[in-house]
């Protein structure tokens, strides 16, 4: 376990940031960024690489589409415009109708506060993500990853490994579960832990080389 802990704490050195943050949200239990997290969930759901999907978050909220309502009120050439500049370019045309259906749905249900969801599934996590995936885009994978990410702000959720957070600790002899996960670091830090096990399983991250500097710790 001492040993797990060491690669554990690597990780988080090297590989310490989520996703959200890499998109520049500043994820708290607010309107705003857990709707900026939608929208990252939805642009990392399709088959795309991980970095492409960030920069084309990085530019929707750079252009002011922060909100359901922004997000709304742009036009479908502006949505398209901005994923362009992030250079995601091969699902720009479906993905800028479904930000825009999901902005509606957003407002519809949740009347743009996405923490009316998190209240009506009640600390059930299936529950919350049968909501998420009423959302166009976000499947399976998407509830996964605005769960996984959304943790950090949600303590009910925690902790959250989806199969690609158990598949990147697979990789490295860690825990292949989220109990076993959850005890080699603090709470607060288990989303930035999953995170990286994600960055591994990806092969963001080497295994190889996270081994190697927990050994010579």
């Amino acid at each position: 376990m001492r040993d797990d802990r060491n690669m554990a704490r690597v990780l988080l050195d090297r590989q310490g940031r989520t996703y959200a943050e890499e998109a520049g949200i500043r994820l708290a239990d607010r309107p705003q960024p857990l709707y900026q997290l939608l929208v990252l969930s939805t642009l990392l759901s399709t088959r795309i690489r991980a970095g492409v999907a960030l920069a084309a978050a990085r530019e929707l909220f750079a252009a002011g589409y922060r909100t359901p309502q922004a997000m709304e009120a742009a036009s479908w050439q502006d949505r398209v415009d901005a994923l362009g500049r992030g250079h995601y370019r091969r699902y720009d045309d479906r993905t800028a109708t479904m930000l825009d259906n999901g902005a509606r749905l957003c407002l519809d249900r949740w009347h743009g506060d996405l923490r009316r969801m998190h209240r009506e599934a009640d600390g059930d996590r299936q529950a919350l993500r049968r909501l998420l995936t009423e959302f166009p885009g976000i499947g399976p994978t998407g509830a996964d990853i605005f769960l996984r990410e959304a943790q950090t702000v949600w303590p009910d959720v925690r902790p959250y490994a989806d199969r690609r957070t158990l598949a990147g600790a697979k990789r490295l002899g860690l825990p292949a579960n989220p109990g076993g996960l959850a005890g080699l670091v603090g709470d607060a830090d288990f989303g930035r832990l999953a995170s990286a096990l994600v960055r591994v399983a990806l092969g963001e991250e080497s295994a190889g080389e996270v081994s190697r500097s927990a050994a010579a710790r």
